[in-house]
């Protein structure tokens, strides 16, 4: 690579397969190692972690440092050194006799940086991975001519500042997303127009259901287009099935009723942390109590490190992601989950097992009470009777002017509504004075 082209792809910031230093120190034996444990990088000398080129000139000591620093890798590796202009350029190949470890230590590259994992962690993730990385491998099905969406390349190069000056297929290269003449399933994700096309399992499904099971569907929605769009969408959709509350402190504040980052931070983390070798999906389940939000895919490691370790399933989508600022702090989203549901009160639970990983994020609808409370005006009318339902289960005397309290309508409306739970053969009136209440015969929602 000449000089134009290296200013070209420092651009493009540090990433994945991209690691800037200001000068040779014993810590670029860290990045040699991760990057051959990774699928190779690029390492460039005389680059402030900012961008700012500053300059390093080579010396012959400096070439014999790095390449012992390889040489005594266990086991014994290789690199490519050249002085490009007033940069130097450390070209490290992703080893084909994983895993590899320098003075004793693992390092594996995660997003941009390079993280030390100690021999049974990185051992377990080679063996679980089988040393094939969904995400590296090239498609050859994809055509870049015509199943390339320019839309959604020209989004993420606006979400990632970056300004290169570059033809879209040298950029695509420089930020490690082709092999070849062909684009990498990451990329493939990225922009592509329809996903189902390659990937037919690789959507995120949303479903809305009336009550606490997946008896009744109320509402179901697919978003198969590329990846951030399908995020926006599928984040978009669970938002609008949520309420807002109204905190009374020193005055009336609107608050949504889960914390919004959670939900993205959940929503993010199934879709690229899950295993897109499955046939499963990525599936939003919205319930009157909770929300879940899972996916494919098992941990990489032991369960009680959940929330204290990061170990990317897809490491080319994280890195795609850190540019474009959807993720940060790799391995800090559990937590930063955790704190936001403390702060609302509620609770956040996680399902682990062989083949699947589930969030579940406990709504305060049925916690306090027997009436939903702060329920969004124009619920729909089959939402709101499956809710009413639900109501008259907890309580069947509730009046009907706290029911259309609760829901913004008319005393009239939950008369109708009632009435129509009647003629359906969902409820039934029990008693003719002022103990009279309202049963719901099982069934439930069925006929809703």
């Amino acid at each position: 690579m000449n000089k134009e082209g290296l200013l070209e792809l420092i651009k493009t910031g540090e990433g994945y397969t991209l690691e800037f230093k200001e000068n040779i120190s014993s810590s670029i034996g860290k990045d040699i190692c991760a990057f051959a444990n990774a699928s190779g990088g690029r390492i460039i000398v005389g680059v402030k972690d900012d961008g700012a080129v500053v300059g390093f000139n080579l010396s012959n000591s400096d070439k014999s440092k790095i390449q012992d620093i390889a040489r005594n890798m266990n086991p014994s590796f290789k690199v490519s050194i050249n002085q490009v202009g007033n940069l130097a350029v450390v070209d490290v190949f992703g080893g084909k006799n994983k895993p590899y470890s320098v003075s004793g230590k693992f390092y594996l590259r995660i997003g941009s940086n390079s993280q030390q994992l100690n021999r049974d962690e990185i051992r377990d993730f080679f063996q679980k991975e089988g040393l094939i990385l969904f995400d590296e491998k090239p498609n050859i099905k994809f055509d870049l001519s015509k199943d390339f969406n320019d839309d959604a390349y020209k989004f993420f190069i606006k979400k990632s500042g970056i300004t290169a000056s570059l033809d879209k297929k040298e950029l695509l290269n420089n930020m490690s997303l082709m092999d070849g003449e062909y684009l990498k399933n990451a990329g493939v994700l990225f922009f592509c127009f329809n996903v189902k096309k390659f990937f037919l399992n690789s959507s995120v499904v949303c479903v809305l259901y009336a009550g606490k099971n997946k008896t009744n569907i109320l509402d179901r929605k697919e978003f198969d287009g590329d990846f951030l769009s399908d995020y926006d969408n599928a984040l978009e959709y669970l938002f609008s099935k949520l309420n807002t509350n109204y905190i009374i402190e020193r005055e009336r504040v609107e608050r949504f009723e889960l914390p919004r980052g959670a939900l993205r931070e959940a929503l993010i983390n199934a879709m690229v942390h899950r295993d897109y070798f499955s046939v499963g999906h990525v599936q939003v389940d919205i319930f009157l109590d909770r929300v879940e939000i899972s996916n494919p895919g098992s941990l990489l490691f032991d369960e009680a490190l959940l929330g204290k370790k990061s170990f990317p399933r897809n490491q080319l989508l994280m890195d795609l992601l850190l540019r474009a600022g959807y993720v940060e702090n790799v391995g800090s989203g559990i937590s930063r989950m955790k704190d936001a549901m403390r702060e609302y009160d509620l609770s956040l639970g996680f399902e682990v097992t062989d083949v699947f990983f589930n969030v579940v994020f406990k709504r305060r609808l049925q916690v306090e009470g027997h009436v939903p409370k702060n329920v969004p005006k124009n619920v729909p009318k089959k939402v709101r009777q499956a809710m009413i339902l639900d109501i008259l289960r907890k309580d069947g005397s509730v009046s009907l002017n706290e029911i259309a309290a609760r829901f913004d309508v008319s005393e009239k409306t939950v008369k109708r509504d009632i009435l129509e739970l009647k003629d359906k053969g969902l409820i039934q009136k029990v008693g003719k004075t002022k103990g009279a209440f309202w049963k719901v015969l099982s069934g439930g929602n069925s006929e809703i």
